[in-house]
């Protein structure tokens, strides 16, 4: 049984479509990128995994499954106990979802209270400890600053360091290297796939570029006007794609002396 299965779920946004017959199978410990120009449907796919779809959207066809259960049947209770805990979300600018009157430890230590009964105290190491693993130095000092005081990629492992607090079994990543320059982009892709060798998870990202979906995943789903456009494994995408489109999105990765860096 895969870990999450979506089974083929429309979207729609008072009567109009966004996502129409979308399908995915996720095994445990893979990486599955979502790709695609703006507007494509990528981030409703998994706005309604985790039940946060913007605007009063609703699948309005299909099913989500998560470890065997229909996550559209969920309570609002089960719905809390699941997020954050099973599965978890970063964003494109972690730092812009923060309060930015509070410090990063008064959001982080929020976060790990509404999660488990602990002292202010202990949440607070708790949370420098994972601030540490993201491999940010002097997590009390980034613990004490507000969000806007950090560098973008700074901010990203914050929203990662927060993300992974639980190890959740799935992470759902909504373009987050896309507000980055080049070489931190590169650090966050491979902080995220050392999320997968060690704590096991699963991931599924959206992104625009090819290139970095190419990196980092084991499945890619290319996106268009809310459907499938084409989907396979990394070699097929890259080597044996007949799609049009695919074939664009690939021309568009830049290239450095000729060659084609994805």
């Amino acid at each position: 049984m895969a870990m999450l299965e979506i089974k083929n779920i429309t979207v729609s946004y008072q009567g109009s479509e966004a996502v129409k017959d979308f399908s995915l199978m996720l095994d445990k410990g893979k990486i599955c990128s979502l790709v695609g120009e703006s507007g494509s449907g990528k981030t409703t796919v998994i706005r309604a995994v985790l039940g946060l779809l913007a605007g009063g959207g609703k699948v309005t066809k299909g099913d989500i499954l998560f470890e065997g259960e229909s996550l559209l049947k969920f309570s609002n209770e089960k719905w809390r106990q699941l997020r954050g805990s099973k599965i978890s979300m970063i964003f494109q600018d972690s730092g812009a979802m923060m309060n930015p009157t509070k410090t990063v430890g008064a959001v982080f230590t929020e976060y790990i209270r509404t999660h488990e009964k602990i002292s202010k105290r202990d949440a607070w190491e708790k949370a420098v400890g994972m601030l540490e693993k993201m491999r940010l130095p002097s997590g009390d000092n980034i613990m004490k600053s507000y969000p806007f005081r950090l560098s973008g990629g700074m901010r990203q492992r914050v929203g990662i360091a927060m993300g992974m607090t639980y190890k959740p079994e799935l992470l759902l990543a909504d373009e987050p290297t896309s507000a980055l320059d080049v070489t931190t982009q590169a650090q966050i892709v491979r902080q995220m796939m050392e999320l997968r060798e060690e704590y096991g998870t699963s991931i599924i990202m959206v992104t625009h570029n090819l290139g970095v979906a190419a990196y980092m995943s084991d499945h890619i789903i290319v996106m268009k006007d809310g459907v499938v456009e084409d989907t396979g494994d990394r070699d097929h995408m890259l080597n044996a794609s007949e799609n049009d489109y695919t074939k664009k999105l690939l021309e568009a990765v830049p290239t450095l002396g000729g060659a084609r860096y994805v």
